[in-house]
């Protein structure tokens, strides 16, 4: 791989969400460039991606909290090319996020040299426009 192919998202026009009771104050934070996570009202646990209840206590108590926007690589994957896209190179990320202990978000890396991508790295968020006017949290590394 020629180390100047940097990790790039989907086209806006590719990614559509679908919100429902339990996403949605995920998404309108994204809206405003707040990078949210539920917090149990009850026992205090994070979770992502929402869920109805607590896995821990069972509770309905949601409180969402805003985060700092760092995160750090917990696994990683490079796709090489996507349908209809055969020069896309997408680094597909699960990270941690330090302060919402548990939680975990499914996003992509960019700006990144996917050779160079490993466990443990720092990255921090952006918001990059999607389809139908919403932003979605993306991450870069920390320099």
């Amino acid at each position: 791989m020629s180390a100047n192919v940097l990790s790039a998202a989907l086209p806006a026009d590719k990614v559509h969400i679908t919100t429902d009771a339990y996403t949605e104050p995920f998404w309108q934070a994204a809206k405003q460039e707040r990078l949210v996570a539920p917090k149990c009202g009850e026992c205090g646990r994070f979770r992502l991606p929402p869920t109805p209840f607590c896995p821990e206590c069972r509770s309905r108590e949601v409180e969402w909290t805003e985060l700092s926007g760092q995160a750090e690589v917990f696994s990683f994957s490079v796709l090489h090319g996507f349908p209809g896209l055969p020069d896309l190179t997408l680094v597909a990320a699960v990270l941690d996020l330090p302060d919402a202990p548990g939680a975990r978000l499914v996003t992509n890396i960019v700006d990144a040299d996917p050779a160079a991508v490993a466990i443990g790295d720092r990255v921090e968020v952006f918001f990059s426009p999607i389809s139908d006017g919403w932003l979605i949290p993306l991450f870069r590394p920390v320099t």
